[in-house]
């Protein structure tokens, strides 16, 4: 269901003009007029870059783990009785929330970056009392999704705005299921830069998000453009200028076609509503970072992140490129640099899934 604020938001979302195909120039560059928007409003959404057998592949996987999800936060097995998917790795897969809650608004979860609490609604009768709402390190669980990881013009694209030696983040599928999917309040994702006298609009990196099913007002990502230009931005007091209304007025929904990849900037000011709409949402969310960004910092509680850590974490680029290389021989592939010469050690076979790819979520690189 839209109303005002809905229909107000789509028009301001398709007027910013930050949406097309991925193009690049003579040289080998993203068009500057895609590079200009990006900064600008801190969003593009690149159209029709995943389509056909591909986006097939991945929802099929993508159905087949949910299919095999736990029942819930406390259970083992899905529901068939079967051992939940991906219970062989160290850490979860998966992240259960109430329908229609916000599970973590105006609380400390998550270093405190959800200071605002979100609307909840009643869930409808019948309703579980929880859904999935994240599938954590899916490269590992999906092969599709490795394959994507390894998209020669996605990555391309991460070297245009990153630098030839980027490196990676982590990798998520946020779920919003029809009807039932939970909000997320507000917020920005960097935690470790925002004290820096070196800070700029793109010290934290971005995220790209693929659509497996596109989006709707309702269900999509809100973001407020512009804002990654403003350092850390005091999200209670916006709230509270706008009457306590989480409807932030200068807020665009992230419209998008299945197959669609949005590139978001990790500074932006960004959250989404619960989903009461009619349709799931589906976004596989991998992104990307500077490399001076991330060496020698510490995430979550960790050591600080040396060069070690940066390769082995970064074989996974080489690795996907390599698996989409042999599902999609007659595709350009993409080099690189940082392990260009280490191509015979990031061959994808069963060594290598057991090597590398198996946990490597361990190795994630958080700013």
């Amino acid at each position: 269901m839209t109303d005002n604020y809905h229909v107000e938001g789509e028009q301001r979302a398709l007027n910013l003009g930050n949406r097309g195909p991925i193009e690049f120039d003579a040289n080998g560059s993203l068009r500057t007029d895609i590079t200009d928007a990006y900064w600008r409003t801190g969003f593009y959404v690149f159209e029709g870059v995943v389509d056909g057998d591909e986006l097939n592949e991945l929802v099929a996987e993508f159905d087949g783990v949910l299919a095999r999800a736990p029942t819930s936060s406390t259970s083992q097995t899905d529901t068939a009785g079967r051992p939940e998917i991906g219970a062989e790795f160290e850490q979860p897969s998966f992240r259960f929330a109430k329908p229609l809650s916000d599970p973590f608004g105006g609380s400390s979860a998550l270093g405190g970056r959800y200071p605002a609490k979100m609307a909840e609604l009643a869930p409808p009768d019948g309703a579980p009392d929880e859904v999935v709402t994240s599938v954590f390190s899916f490269l590992q669980l999906m092969d599709s999704g490795l394959r994507l990881y390894g998209h020669p013009q996605l990555l391309s694209v991460a070297e245009q705005i990153n630098g030839p030696d980027f490196t990676p983040f982590t990798e998520t599928i946020w779920v919003k299921p029809a009807g039932l999917g939970p909000s997320t309040a507000w917020h920005q994702d960097g935690t470790t830069h925002w004290d820096d006298p070196k800070l700029d609009d793109g010290t934290h990196g971005f995220n790209f998000m693929m659509q497996l099913y596109g989006t709707t007002s309702t269900n999509a990502l809100w973001v407020v453009p512009g804002t990654h230009k403003l350092g850390k931005i005091d999200i209670k007091a916006r709230v509270a200028v706008n009457g306590g209304s989480d409807r932030l007025p200068d807020a665009v929904p992230m419209l998008c076609g299945p197959g669609d990849v949005a590139i978001c900037n990790r500074q932006i000011l960004h959250g989404s509503f619960a989903n009461t709409s009619p349709a799931t949402r589906a976004t596989l969310v991998f992104g990307f970072h500077r490399r001076a960004s991330v060496l020698g910092e510490r995430g979550f509680g960790t050591e600080p992140y040396d060069e070690t850590l940066i390769h082995e974490r970064s074989r996974l680029i080489a690795l996907a490129v390599e698996a989409r290389a042999q599902r999609f021989p007659d595709e350009p592939r993409y080099l690189y640099q940082p392990l260009a010469h280490e191509l015979d050690d990031n061959r994808w076979n069963d060594i290598t899934r057991e090597q590398v790819l198996k946990n490597y979520n361990l190795n994630d690189l958080r700013i």
